[in-house]
């Protein structure tokens, strides 16, 4: 057992004087922190990522002083200049703390003009400044509780081992007794609540939201898939529009009713269960008997964008079915947590339902197929297919939105990419199979499309796709050459900190306006389905009347 003395002073140590290097290191990760990254932050989101900023270089300032000591090195302090340069860095990091607060609303308008924001309030910096030195203190305080824990630890292995030996062995058993309180009781606790909160909400029946009557719409009483089994998303998706007479109003041309084949997360036990409902779903409602048919896979909680879902149906004047199958009702950040191979797995089921029977279906007369998917939905989407699908009777392409950061197919294209053209907006090969489109559409193809079309839509400005964990030690591909338009010029990389930026990013990617970040435009959709699907008969004016009816139903 620890000794009274060993106790007292590891208490003790919690009323250190802080670390010179730890400060400068920490001023200057926290000064980072207040250039701009892909996404506006208000003051509060501003002050808690420049309090971990300087918590996280405070950090790595007294680890390497840590190392220091190790190695048996001489303490700045017993050295002549010790005190001239601690007194040096206090009013360095000062000027610095002062001068780049000031300077932060401005980088920040800089972002939010881009976007069509307003101005954030004068007062800001402020209110950044205190919230980030709450956040640095509770965090230094765990850290130097970590230290105190280590300090115990390694008195009394002292007594048994070299003290080197001891400290090694401390620092390991303090971390995993902090990851085993964090991991098993902080977070496994939230993730108990979350999943319950998002179960209760899943469940909820909207009471305006009545079952359809239309025996040819799943939920209906005809339906094999029970409305109450479709979950909460399912049954919005269901029951949005456009209906048969709003495509006609608005094209003045016949139309058909569009299809919307959805199975939510209770509708059957298993994945395969649910995929072969699905299937027989389908075939009831005549879906194998559309022009087009679009497997689209839906984000974590099992929604599926309508801003993407109407521009289709308009552009194919409801000569369309879609079919969805849910893969959870958690948000995607923790579906991927919880499951990381659950959704790729429940895609790659329907696929292989749906493109099963597809292809023992006369290639004259059976629909094209498409797949599609949003975020965590495109990722699942990419998973679902593999080579021999390409090879052996290929669908006939895919629009995928907004594809995160891992996903396979998007970056192998982004790194194969012609290296004329910058990494958020890449040209991959002649064109002739995939594209990546922007707001402002598709760099130009050296060749005319193939017969398999694949479109990635991507923003510029979403963390969720540019993220990467390298950013902590390297610059990132999409900060090199020009920037674009919705990216500020004055963002740039720091190690440690460029990584906490896009991390917050990520967080809080769909709090921008629509058309940035991770909140995706009709208008953009519109452009990406005709480059997909290539509807006939719509010429500029019709695709201008069908972007302001979209517009004016805020998608």
């Amino acid at each position: 057992m620890p000794t009274r003395a060993s106790l007292r002073h590891a208490a003790a140590r919690l009323l250190d004087p802080m670390c010179s290097m730890g400060v400068w290191l920490g001023t200057i990760c926290f000064a980072a922190s207040l250039t701009p990254s892909l996404i506006p932050r208000d003051a509060l989101l501003q002050g808690v990522l420049s309090g971990v900023a300087f918590a996280a270089g405070y950090g790595i300032g007294v680890f390497l002083r840590w190392v220091w000591i190790f190695l048996g090195l001489p303490k700045l302090r017993d050295l002549a200049a010790g005190r001239i340069a601690t007194a040096l860095a206090v009013v360095i990091c000062t000027l610095m703390v002062v001068g780049f607060l000031a300077q932060a609303s401005d980088w920040q308008n800089d972002i939010r003009a881009r976007m069509g924001m307003e101005a954030v309030a004068s007062a800001r910096p402020i209110l950044v400044g205190l919230v980030a030195s709450g956040v640095a203190f509770v965090l230094l305080m765990l850290g130097r509780v970590f230290g105190s824990v280590v300090y115990v630890l390694s008195q009394r292995l002292g007594r048994h081992l070299p003290r080197r030996v001891s400290l090694i062995i401390s620092v390991g058993l303090a971390g995993v007794l902090f990851w085993s309180i964090g991991d098993g009781i902080v977070f496994q606790a939230g993730l108990r609540a979350l999943d319950s909160s998002y179960r209760q909400l899943d469940a909820v029946v909207d009471a305006e939201l009545a079952p359809p009557f239309d025996p040819a719409k799943t939920g209906s009483a005809a339906s094999l898939i029970g409305w109450s089994g479709l979950g909460r998303m399912g049954r919005a998706a269901i029951a949005a529009g456009p209906t048969q007479a709003d495509i006609e109003s608005l094209t003045g041309t016949p139309a058909l009713e569009p299809l919307r084949i959805y199975v939510g997360l209770n509708s059957a036990p298993d994945i395969r269960s649910r995929a072969e409902l699905a299937l027989a779903e389908m075939i009831r409602v005549g879906a194998f008997e559309r022009s087009v048919l679009v497997i689209n896979t839906p984000t974590g909680t099992g929604w599926l964008d309508p801003a993407s879902q109407k521009a289709l149906e308009y552009l194919q004047r409801g000569d369309v079915a879609t079919v969805s199958m849910q893969y959870s009702y958690l948000a995607s950040w923790l579906a991927l947590m919880v499951d990381p191979g659950y959704g790729a797995d429940s895609a790659r089921a329907l696929f292989a339902a749906v493109h099963g029977y597809w292809r023992s279906l006369p290639p004259q007369t059976r629909p094209k197929l498409y797949l599609h998917g949003l975020s965590l939905g495109a990722m699942n989407s990419d998973l679902s297919v593999d080579l021999f699908d390409l090879l052996g009777d290929p669908f006939d392409g895919a629009l995928w939105a907004g594809p995160p950061f891992p996903s396979r197919t998007w970056r192998h294209a982004t790194q194969g990419r012609d290296p004329a053209t910058p990494a958020w907006h890449p040209r991959y090969g002649d064109g002739s199979i995939v594209r990546f489109m922007t707001q402002d559409g598709a760099p130009p193809g050296n060749a005319a499309w193939d017969d398999t079309r694949i479109v990635y839509l991507q923003y510029p400005s979403d963390p969720i796709t540019f993220f990467e964990a390298g950013s902590a030690w390297r610059r990132p591909a999409w900060m090199t050459g020009p920037r674009a338009r919705d990216v500020s010029d004055s963002l740039q990389w720091f190690p440690v900190v460029t990584f906490l930026q896009l991390g917050m990013d990520m967080a809080v990617a769909t709090s921008t306006p629509t058309g940035y970040g991770h909140v995706f435009a009709a208008d953009d959709y519109v452009d990406a389905w005709i480059a997909t699907t290539a509807p006939e008969g719509w010429d500029a004016d019709a695709v201008a009347a069908l972007k302001a009816k979209l517009a004016a139903e805020g998608l």
